[in-house]
């Protein structure tokens, strides 16, 4: 597994990510400082216009006029405020959506090992609720970071032009806040990563028991999954509230520091004037007005800033996730000048091979394999033995550790892997079809497929029956996964599906394992007259299925202990006559 970029590593990625919007963040800055300089404009207008009112000959035209200004102000504020805003979800949603695109295409390209040893709700949730939080805190960034620190130094510079002796004294004190932030920040970081982590454990669990329900109730597993659901739930729930109550801190802490601050600034203010304090600039009513709402200005943002970098830490937390699921190892590309395998013969030869899914347990061993072009092979043993990883060699779904596949003499890693399953079809015991008609699920290995040849392949694979006593037919609509129809239906279909393509070399791993005996034996008629001249390779328990088979090999633990026809073996007496004969034993 890939170690999690740390924090500052995960930053640096996040502004790598935001290079490509430029332009738009130029925008989003320019935007900033309008609003932050119509913000600053605004106090001094107020100030003046006061000082006009306190004077014993008020000049209303002048007030009038200031007023105006500051109404033009407010105007162009709030029109900068409102672009900034348009201007920051777009930068957002886009950097979220080329995450999302990246970590699905990240997906399909990794290792079938990876999908393998993680749930697949943690990945989801990766892509799902981690870009969302990710996507919270890079908006509020966006929107109150930047404008934030633009101004607390406008205002620190203009309260250095009106009272340089207050100046210093606020900026002194106001960044106790943000020590006290900075002391907190640390450890909301560490507690929203680790609630992210557990959101991810929960999101596993649910997409696990849901998809799985029938086993659950069939063996009254419910009370036990409740049980664990409420341990995992109470420890997300402790962990929201740890991470919620640290990050909740700072605002509260920082808003009475800067209260201090600004009764501070009043009454020192109101002191010099009340007194008439020597000072070697000139300090009014106008002026004190002036200067408080630039202390409340820059007082302000440290209060919003405090909580965002809670929201940031967050959101750092969880693009350190999704950055841990990019840097996983994809699967090896092709080779540079791999090869088009084209329609391929269908000799398939396994020389010296030798393949393991962890290092440190054996599986396959020395395994040498000759299949002569439509030769069909059956593939015996018992479970675990190394039949269903051969199927995932001969796709290459993983690459072998030693030795070597050929398909027509060309060593299998010297050719595109699209050109290679391309010329295998496949059915599985588990089937698989995805949200969509009936109609697009079969066509998948042969989208512009008629759809005179879309029914033919039903009726030769005996689905065609059951389909049209669908509501709609080839256009009824299946859930994820043909959850609305039977298991042994949406093996029908996925046997439609390779009668539809007819590639020239098959692989049948249980293929009827979910169908009735009597569609079983209308199938088997179509299968033989499907694989005449194909390649097949067939991976059966139920050993009457391969009887007729050209070449049988029977395995253990990753060797081939045995080779040759049924009544070959059957003679031999060996590991093959003692498993056929025990599954017809009364």
């Amino acid at each position: 597994m890939m170690r999690s970029p740390n924090q500052k590593q995960t930053v640096k990625r996040i502004f790598r990510q935001l290079k490509s919007y430029w332009f738009l963040i130029a925008l989003s800055v320019l935007m900033a400082v309008i609003t932050v300089a119509g913000n600053l404009i605004a106090p001094i207008l107020f100030g003046d216009a006061i000082n006009c009112m306190v004077r014993n000959d008020t000049d209303f035209e002048k007030i009038y006029f200031y007023f105006a200004l500051i109404g033009a102000s407010i105007i162009l504020t709030c029109l900068a405020q409102w672009l900034l805003n348009i201007i920051n979800n777009k930068i957002a949603y886009s950097v979220t959506e080329d995450i999302r695109r990246e970590i699905f295409g990240h997906i399909q390209r990794l290792t079938l090992k990876y999908l393998d040893e993680h749930p697949y709700g943690d990945i989801v949730s990766r892509n799902i609720a981690d870009v969302d939080q990710f996507a919270d805190g890079l908006l509020m960034g966006f929107t109150q970071f930047f404008t934030g620190i633009l101004t607390i130094v406008g205002a620190l510079v203009m309260m250095f032009v009106y009272n340089w002796i207050i100046a210093i004294a606020v900026f002194v004190l106001t960044p106790l806040s943000l020590f006290i932030a900075r002391f907190i920040s640390t450890k909301t970081y560490r507690l929203f990563r680790k609630n992210s982590q557990i959101r991810g454990e929960q999101t596993a669990f649910i997409d696990e028991m849901v998809g799985n329900l029938k086993v659950v109730k069939a063996f009254s597993h419910e009370g036990e999954n409740i049980e664990k659901f409420d341990e995992i739930n109470g420890r997300l729930a402790k962990s929201s509230l740890d991470a919620t109550f640290y990050s909740s801190l700072p605002n509260p802490t920082t808003r009475f520091v800067n209260a201090l601050v600004y009764a501070a600034v009043a009454l020192a203010g109101a002191l010099t004037i009340i007194f008439n304090l020597p000072l070697p600039f000139v300090f009014d009513v106008g002026r004190l007005s002036t200067l408080l709402s630039y202390a409340n200005q820059y007082t302000k943002p440290f209060n919003e800033i405090t909580g965002v970098i809670t929201e940031l830490q967050n959101a750092i937390a969880c693009a350190g996730r999704i950055y841990e699921l990019l840097d996983e190892p994809e699967q090896i590309p092709d080779n540079e000048g791999a090869k088009e395998l084209g329609c391929a013969e269908g000799e398939v030869l396994f020389k010296n091979v030798s393949f393991s899914y962890t290092e440190d347990k054996k599986l396959i061993e020395n395994l040498n394999i000759s299949a002569l072009a439509g030769q069909r092979i059956a593939i015996v043993g018992p479970t675990g033995c190394g039949k269903t990883t051969l199927i995932n060699l001969l796709m290459r779904f993983y690459d072998v550790d030693d030795g070597a596949i050929f398909v027509d003499g060309n060593d299998i890693r010297e050719v595109t892997r699209h050109s290679l399953r391309k010329n295998y079809g496949m059915v599985l015991q588990d089937t698989w079809l995805k949200s969509g008609t009936i109609r697009q699920n079969i066509a998948m290995g042969k989208p512009d497929a008629t759809d005179e040849e879309i029914i033919e392949a039903a009726q030769n694979a005996h689905s065609h029956k059951f389909i049209m006593q669908l509501e709609n037919g080839y256009d009824t609509m299946i859930s994820e996964d043909g959850g609305n129809l039977s298991q042994g239906q949406k093996q029908l279909l996925c046997i439609t599906r390779i009668m539809l393509s007819l590639p020239p070399m098959l692989i049948l791993d249980e293929a009827t394992s979910s169908i009735d005996t009597r569609t079983e034996m209308q199938i088997q008629s179509a299968f033989t007259e499907m694989m005449k001249g194909r390649t097949c390779f067939i991976v059966a328990h139920r050993l009457s299925t391969v009887k007729n088979a050209d070449l049988i090999l029977v395995m253990k633990d990753g060797k081939i202990i045995e080779q040759g026809k049924h009544d070959e073996l059957i003679a031999l007496g060996g590991f093959y006559n003692k498993l056929y004969n025990s599954q017809f034993a009364i």
